[in-house]
């Protein structure tokens, strides 16, 4: 299987950049895309089991890999909840999946989705990941819209080895992501 296009990037172009920027000492100070957690809430599920089948087949579709499905950890009576259901689902990419998607994402997806002014920087959660939400999941070319029984977002979560919010903005900005104008007042 050939390198993934934006992990030849990574290593040829932005360890290089970051390393100049930062003035980390060695490459491996360099921060560096983990994994990437896609989750799906399905609130229905309670009452229609088929949902948490429909979201896990869009899921794996969209990622190229199992998704797998969540389970409450609590019971709650209000929404007829038990503890054990299943309410989501989720699937983790690494390696070259997670590298195909990230492209996928950030070239296809998101500059396809209506009046698209950029993605929040707001959204980092002060340990060097940050996460996306995507409202639709028909943003993504995987997903035949004519199938779609009803929209749903969900959400994507970049974990990497960056110490600070700030490494990370530049790690996913070099890899493409399109922040809006970021504000300098940190």
């Amino acid at each position: 299987m050939a390198t993934p296009r934006l992990k030849k990037i990574y290593q040829e172009e932005i360890v290089s950049a970051l390393k100049e920027k930062f003035a980390f000492k060695s490459v491996m100070q360099v921060p560096k895309l983990t994994k990437i957690s896609v989750n799906k809430g399905v609130g229905d599920a309670v009452a229609d089991k088929k949902l948490i089948d429909i979201a896990i087949e869009e899921l794996s579709t969209i990622t190229g890999q199992r998704a797998v499905p969540t389970y409450a950890k609590n019971s709650i009576s209000n929404f007829k909840l038990r503890e054990g259901m299943p309410i989501g689902a989720r699937v983790t990419l690494r390696g070259a999946r997670m590298y195909e998607f990230l492209d996928r994402l950030v070239n296809v997806s998101l500059p396809g989705v209506r009046d698209f002014q950029g993605v929040s920087d707001k959204s980092f959660d002060g340990r060097g990941n940050y996460t996306l939400g995507v409202k639709e999941q028909i943003i993504f070319p995987e997903i035949s819209i004519e199938k779609v029984k009803k929209i749903s977002g969900m959400d994507v979560t970049f974990v990497t080895t960056a110490e600070n919010d700030e490494q990370c903005y530049e790690l996913l900005k070099s890899f493409g992501m399109p922040f809006k104008n970021k504000k300098t007042n940190n």
